[in-house]
């Protein structure tokens, strides 16, 4: 398993790096859709467990929807 280059705070390392402001970005809009809002400095610790869950179930929900999308256009 790959190390954590130090880049990424949390324990995930990306498969494509160059996702991370994409990522970010999915993370605030799925944020102010759910009415959840993220300090403006990034710190996430002060936030609920269900926040936090909440957040990362919808994003997780997302990007399974665009990878089905994407592997539903390869079979058309």
């Amino acid at each position: 398993m790959p190390q954590n280059s130090g880049s990424n705070s949390g324990s995930n390392v990306l498969v494509v790096p160059k996702a991370t402001a994409a990522l970010n970005q999915m993370k605030f809009e799925v944020a102010q859709e759910l009415g959840i809002s993220i300090p403006q400095d990034g710190y996430q610790g002060n936030m609920t467990s269900y926040e936090n869950g909440s957040l990362g179930g919808y994003i997780t929900r997302r990007l399974v929807t665009l990878a089905e999308q994407q592997l539903a256009g390869q079979f058309q």
